[in-house]
């Protein structure tokens, strides 16, 4: 298991566990970041990433990336 920062462009992977606080898990969530759902990495850029997950392309910070657990 790693952070999704760490994943390579192309990589899809399943997402294991999301961490933080109530407030950013619910954001993630709202994004389509659920436990045992998909997510693809499109692109990385020192840390940050755009992926597609639920047929979305979505664009994330490292700090979000980190708690997103793959």
């Amino acid at each position: 298991m790693m952070p999704l920062s760490y994943a390579n462009p192309g990589d899809e992977s399943i997402i294991r566990r999301i961490g933080g606080n109530p407030e950013v898990r619910k954001h993630l969530e709202n994004l389509g970041f659920v436990v045992g759902g998909t997510v693809k990495v499109i692109t990385a850029l020192n840390g940050n990433v755009i992926v597609k997950v639920r047929e979305s392309r979505v664009a994330i910070d490292e700090q979000m990336a980190r708690k997103i657990m793959v």
